[in-house]
């Protein structure tokens, strides 16, 4: 669904949110039975990768992971297929999604260099094939919410000047806000790359997101009344997912500091254990069960270090992809995180708001 520059922003903000919710209500259920489900992390960075060289909108590319899954929770298909059916889900919904002058070309899908690493050659006849089946399949309907569609309106109010940060009054309100939203759009991708995030309705996901993204900031209250009424989520129905998102961030800020440890120079050794600001071992259960947590006073900090952030899926190399042989699949493509040779600074699992300056894989855990 192509909707207006900055919706969010508009008068008729409030209700097209309003419509989006109603919409996730009837979305097709998903029983993750697919044969070819461990598949599936594969094809979804296929889709990643793919979008991310055209710069597709992210509601195009979460759309077409989130097709992806349903037509394979409803279809046995070969590997082969996959691949057609990938590329497919991700032309129809660029064609939802995108201005017309955006939506990828036979001519460009086929001159990638994945595609002759897969050994994969389209066809016109066999992309609207393809694209029909799709569409019966889903009865003509391709208005069907992600959570992408629900992070913008969230973004709208996630900052304010009256947040604390590591306990103190926010001194950088525009830098924490384009902060917030590199974390927010990390987490949107952790959450594509595992289908137990599809037990949770996308307005979840999303305001997901936004929680666990506060929370790696150090920003508190945590979940604010504020995200509360305008989401319609308290902090307790956040929890299961925030976890899951957690769990995802912290495994990729080890393997990070593991990246880091590496480099020659550095005096980490890799079964260093991980500290947050106050000293005591971080754990996901002691930051999912403190909602409001107030950090210790402390000389207020210069702000977030300026080559600090997480780690793009934008870097990603198309011609890295390879086609998978099985369920090996996992490392598929190379990642590069951003190092700071000059710090030495010890590991922490959540303090990244100030002095981590490792940036967290996000497609390679």
């Amino acid at each position: 669904m192509e909707l207006e520059d900055q919706w969010w922003q508009g008068q008729l903000a409030a209700d097209i949110y309003q419509a989006l919710r109603y919409k996730e209500l009837k979305l097709p259920s998903y029983k993750g039975q697919s044969p070819q489900l461990n598949l599936r992390r594969y094809f979804a960075d296929l889709i990643a990768i793919v979008s991310n060289r055209f710069r597709l909108c992210p509601a195009a590319r979460h759309l077409a992971v989130y097709l992806l899954d349903l037509f394979m929770d409803r279809y046995d298909v070969t590997v082969q297929q996959l691949h057609m059916v990938s590329l497919s889900c991700l032309l129809l919904a660029s064609k939802f999604e995108e201005r017309e002058d955006r939506v990828p070309k036979l001519e460009t899908l086929n001159s990638l260099g994945c595609m002759s690493s897969m050994n994969l050659v389209l066809t016109k006849q066999g992309l609207l094939h393809m694209e029909l089946l799709l569409l019966e399949t889903f009865q003509w309907n391709l208005y069907l919410p992600t959570a992408a569609h629900f992070i913008e309106y969230y973004l709208s109010i996630a900052v304010h000047e009256e947040d604390l940060h590591d306990g103190w009054p926010m001194t950088l309100l525009e830098k924490t806000k384009i902060y917030m939203a590199k974390y927010a759009d990390y987490f949107l991708e952790v959450s594509l790359q595992d289908h137990v995030f599809l037990c949770f309705a996308p307005s979840l996901v999303s305001a997901a997101c936004v929680a666990t993204s506060r929370l790696v900031l150090h920003l508190s209250p945590t979940w604010p009344p504020r995200l509360q009424r305008l989401t319609g989520y308290t902090w307790e129905n956040l929890v299961p997912c925030a976890e899951k998102l957690l769990i995802a961030h912290d495994s990729d800020v080890k393997e990070a500091n593991k990246q880091k440890c590496q480099k020659p120079g550095q005096q980490q050794t890799q079964g260093q254990a991980v500290y947050h600001s106050s000293g005591q071992t971080a754990t996901v259960a002691q930051y999912l069960h403190r909602p409001s947590v107030q950090y210790p006073q402390q000389a207020p900090q210069p702000g977030l270090a300026p080559n600090h952030r997480p780690a793009s899926y934008l870097s990603h190399s198309a011609a890295s992809l390879q086609a998978p042989n099985g369920p090996q699949h996992g490392n598929t493509q190379a990642i590069t995180s951003s190092q700071d040779p000059k710090s030495n600074v010890p590991s922490r699992a959540y303090q990244v708001s100030m002095h981590y300056t490792c940036a967290a894989p996000c497609f390679d855990r």
